[in-house]
């Protein structure tokens, strides 16, 4: 009689981008033709294992009219306005939120900053698998977020977190981060696909079935995503991403939200104290403008639905190496290129044999159009050597043909503008049809990119 053959284990391949499940590793994902996608699951006794991400509360099926909507007194605010402003007033029961960022972006300080201030409305359950509780502690005495309310754990385990929680319902519950978790349940390394969903769903069902809101923080992986390519963002309510440009501000937005507006962002600045709050950021980052420097020039951005107002600084100076030379900080640039051939072509203002440097002051990113004519007029105006207004303040988009265009939230613009004093504004023409009230500026209608540098 010969031997019986032991069963293999099965196992199932689950796709990194969709979720997709097959049964069979495939070089491609069949459902979104990723290539090299599925990644195998298989629990500690080798059976496949589907993710716990059950949210049934038992309850009879009802109309959607009768389902009581999400006020504001449901919400817990974080005593942190900025970050409320971003959470859409707060933290939503049985929400699960996935904070994200650079390594030493401030992730851990602004969440323990803001556990403190949740922490008076209940215990607080703070998990961490990256520091020891003693570490943890430190942080939260230098940042003066020590109180008797926030219970710590260092814990990588997710079913012992889960344990602790169960144990003693906390009214937060955060883990930090998700990649050092895993459960025993599966047979990879933490930090792993598998682990990291797993991990995450878990604690998804812990959110929804207890009505415990739970933060995870998560780490950005070298291509830019949250814990691999979209692994977390479809299972969390809310993907907050705190951003810093290597100087003292960092910005923090919301890139989805099922609770608010993702049109809103948060600025902060680091100090050794913490995170502060900056709640009139274009006062802080104009306050060291110089005034009647060639090459300064302030211009009305949005971000998101938030105004700000930002100083762009452009130098020009002779080639070094008989060959102009491009460097942008704080601006695409791709962009700035495209504006100096524009300058050159339709505007009479040619730099292309020269080094052009062009900054945003502050350390911060711009990306969006409405920015082009502040960038032009501060490269026209370091090119000629003759300063810029003080009190005026330009936006636009300009397109190849060195026309203006319109832009968005142009009342807001002019509005922020004048609470801080200014008096003169650059906008496109047809943005003068959209404004009811100019704010008691005085608005200088532009069409194309030669008449505001004549205007300047």
């Amino acid at each position: 009689m010969g031997k019986i053959k032991p069963l293999k284990p099965r196992s199932i391949h689950r796709c990194q981008a969709c979720g997709h499940v097959e049964s069979k590793w495939q070089g491609r994902c069949p459902a979104c033709q990723e290539w090299n996608s599925l990644v195998e699951e298989m629990d500690a006794a080798g059976n496949a294992r589907t993710s716990a991400s059950g949210i049934a509360d038992g309850h009879a099926p009802i109309s959607i009219v009768d389902v009581r909507e999400i006020s504001a007194s449901d919400r817990q605010s974080t005593q942190i306005g900025e970050l409320d402003r971003v959470l859409g007033g707060g933290l939503v029961a049985g929400s699960l939120v996935l904070l994200g960022g650079d390594p030493g972006v401030g992730k851990s300080t602004l969440l323990i900053q803001a556990l403190a201030g949740l922490a008076r409305g209940g215990r607080v359950l703070y998990a961490t698998g990256e520091e020891s509780v003693a570490q943890t502690a430190m942080r939260a005495r230098r940042v003066g977020a020590s109180d008797a309310r926030l219970a710590v754990v260092a814990e990588t385990d997710v079913e012992k977190i889960l344990a602790h929680a169960k144990a003693e319902p906390p009214a937060i519950l955060a883990v930090d981060s998700i990649q050092t978790m895993y459960t025993p349940l599966l047979d990879s390394i933490p930090g792993s696909l598998a682990q990291v969903r797993e991990c995450a769903s878990r604690l998804m069902q812990y959110a929804k079935t207890s009505g415990v809101p739970t933060i995870l923080v998560g780490h950005v992986t070298k291509d830019g995503g949250l814990a691999g390519p979209k692994t977390l963002e479809h299972l969390v309510d809310v993907v907050l991403q705190l951003e810093g440009d290597g100087g003292p501000y960092r910005i923090l937005r919301a890139h989805k939200n099922r609770f608010g507006s993702t049109q809103e962002i948060g600025v902060f600045e680091m100090r050794g104290a913490g995170m502060a709050e900056v709640t009139n950021p274009s006062a802080h980052l104009l306050a060291e403008r110089p005034i009647g420097a060639p090459g300064s020039v302030v211009v009305a951005s949005a971000d998101g639905a938030r105004p700000l107002l930002v100083e762009i600084q452009a130098l020009v100076a002779p080639a070094s190496a008989g060959v102009g030379r491009r460097t942008a900080a704080g601006v695409d640039g791709n962009r700035v290129s495209l504006l100096l051939a524009v300058l050159a072509q339709r505007a009479s203002c040619d730099v292309l044999d020269r080094d052009v440097f062009v900054n945003v002051a502050g350390g911060l990113r711009l990306a969006e159009p409405a920015i082009d004519l502040g960038v032009a007029c501060a490269i026209a105006s370091s090119a000629r050597g003759r300063a810029i207004d003080a009190k005026t303040v330009v936006f636009g988009e300009v397109g190849l043909a060195g026309e203006v265009r319109a832009v968005p939230l142009c009342e807001q613009r002019l509005a922020e503008a004048a609470r801080l004093g200014f008096t003169r504004a650059l906008i496109p023409a047809q943005n003068r049809l959209r404004i009811e009230n100019p704010m008691g500026l005085e608005l200088v209608l532009i069409d194309r990119l030669v008449t505001a540098l004549a205007e300047l």
